[in-house]
């Protein structure tokens, strides 16, 4: 007996990995050359459980070979497994009793590879991965269901529900392992499939926790479905397990139904309450990955409608979905304007959303039938939130705030108005007012402009004495200056080659430019 421990305690540590392998090796032939032999699968397994890596993927690769043989040559028990101590039944052949036997130590090596899904190597966890998968495909060559699926399309989906559940671990990064399996999610079958299990394994994390999601889980479940590139074509042919004849009605074969599945998870998985950081990644995403393949996208209204209300960088990236279902699925939201006029806040210019933002404030804004106190309100807070910007951004918003004024003729009385000319202390605009309509922006002017055009970047000045001319009626192309930066702005005037340099200067005079000054008697030049 402690012969034996020793053995197999040898067997676990496998310290030789080149005499292991000629070990497996004889031990599948032994098993696949006689049903004698048949108790070598318990040796093979053993190794499954070693401390060395190199051990553990030689016996996976020798699982692999000996089970798809044995499901090939139709060896396993098919249809519901009895109990081991019944398949000593007298009532049953030695036939029987040897696949029934087979088949209960096949369920053992599916059990040791699932579990190697959570080993310390990758490596071990990727060929566990891709054996499961292949175990699959073959189980749904030869199914091991009753004999009334034999002759019908059946997909293996406990193996997959199996694989998918350890992806989504609660406290367990595996987005290694989910990068990895996206491969497989090219298959229509296993991407329908998996829709499905995802949406089972979010409702059981749930009903066990009674409490937010844990954040570890979240992300694991956005990082699988994010991974999920939805078909364009409504004819489905890709399928990982080939199907034995044509079914009308399977589900993994029609568009509709892969719509249906991943809108129903998408749905399930937003409902629950996401970190902050989470949400921005959904929202990133959702205007291109999410809502175009959905069958009711108007069911986001409520998900984007709290989001745009959270404020922020939320807030901002909520316009992509906003926008998309108010152009494309005729939303109607009553304060929408009245919410981005209140976006336009100095943080506004330093998010690193701020191109996305002000791309989509311009198509918003883009409209001829909005009313003129509504464009004027946004010119005007535009204006005024310029004089505190930095210049790359100024770049930018002079050109959108001319772009609204060559749209809207009515706002041209903006840009000269003398009665306003005292600057910030007769302004009549309201500032601190978040309605558009009582900012009274159309008695004032753009006053902050002509100050910009004294800005120490000459650029920034070049572009503000646009309006001491005639607006031309083309409009300025402000695409290539969304994402300028600081950086191209130092570049580029280090770049610059001057032919001319001043000889001639006036010495400066004191700290303060004043001659009699205190300081030009002990820090003069």
């Amino acid at each position: 007996m402690a012969a034996r421990k020793e053995k197999r305690a040898n067997r676990l540590r496998g310290n030789d990995s080149n005499s292991v392998r000629q070990e497996l090796d004889n031990k599948l032939g032994e098993v696949l050359q006689s049903r004698a032999n048949a108790n070598s699968v318990f040796d093979i397994l053993e190794y499954l459980e070693s401390e060395n890596e190199d051990v553990v993927l030689a016996a996976v690769r020798t699982c692999s070979k000996l089970f798809e043989s044995l499901l090939e040559k139709g060896e396993l028990h098919a249809g519901d497994l009895p109990a081991e101590d019944e398949s000593l039944s007298e009532s049953l052949s030695a036939e029987e009793k040897y696949k029934i036997w087979m088949r209960h130590r096949y369920n053992s090596c599916v059990s040791c590879l699932v579990e190697l899904l959570d080993a310390t190597s990758f490596q071990v966890q990727e060929l566990a991965m891709c054996t499961l998968l292949k175990i699959l495909q073959l189980e749904g060559k030869f199914p091991l269901e009753s004999a009334s699926w034999r002759d019908t399309y059946r997909f293996p989906r406990r193996l997959l529900k199996l694989a998918v559940d350890r992806l989504l671990q609660e406290e367990t990064d595996s987005s290694p392992l989910i990068s990895r399996f996206q491969e497989y999610l090219e298959y229509d079958d296993i991407r329908y499939y998996t829709l499905s299990v995802i949406n089972e394994r979010v409702l059981q994390v749930y009903q066990k926790t009674k409490e937010p999601l844990p954040s570890v889980f979240q992300n694991n479940v956005f990082g699988l479905l994010s991974s999920i590139n939805m078909p364009a074509e409504s004819e489905l042919s890709n399928f990982l397990v080939s199907q034995k004849e044509k079914v009308d009605d399977w589900k993994p074969a029609k568009l509709k139904e892969h719509k249906k599945a991943f809108e129903k998870v998408w749905m399930s998985f937003l409902k629950h309450k996401l970190s902050v950081s989470l949400y921005k990644k959904v929202l990133l995403i959702l205007h291109e990955s999410i809502l175009p393949h959905m069958c009711k996208p108007a069911l986001m209204i409520d998900f984007l409608t709290v989001a745009y209300d959270v404020g922020g960088a939320i807030s901002l990236l909520a316009l992509n979905g906003l926008f998309v279902l108010i152009h494309e699925h005729n939303l109607e939201y009553p304060d929408f304007y009245k919410k981005l006029y209140s976006l336009l806040d100095p943080s506004v210019f330093h998010v690193k959303y701020r191109a996305r933002f002000f791309n989509l404030a311009d198509l918003f804004l883009s409209s001829t039938h909005l009313p003129v106190y509504l464009v004027a309100a946004f010119a005007k807070r535009l204006s005024r939130r310029s004089l505190t910007a930095p210049p790359q951004v100024l770049m930018m918003i002079i050109p959108l705030i001319c772009n609204l004024i060559r749209r809207h003729p009515a706002c041209r009385p903006l840009i000269h108005r003398p009665s306003t000319d005292g600057g910030l202390a007769s302004d009549p605009f309201v500032m601190e007012e978040q309605d558009p309509a009582k900012s009274r922006a159309l008695e004032s002017s753009l006053w902050e402009l002509e100050t910009l055009q004294k800005h120490y970047y000459p650029n920034v000045v070049r572009a503000a004495n646009v309006i001491s001319r005639a607006l031309s009626t083309q409009e300025s192309d402000i695409s290539e200056l969304l994402e300028l930066s600081s950086y191209e702005l130092f570049e580029k005037e280090m770049k610059k080659k001057f032919h001319t340099v001043p000889l001639e200067f006036e010495p400066v005079q004191g700290l303060l430019g004043k001659k009699h000054d205190i300081t030009a008697e002990h820090f003069s030049l």
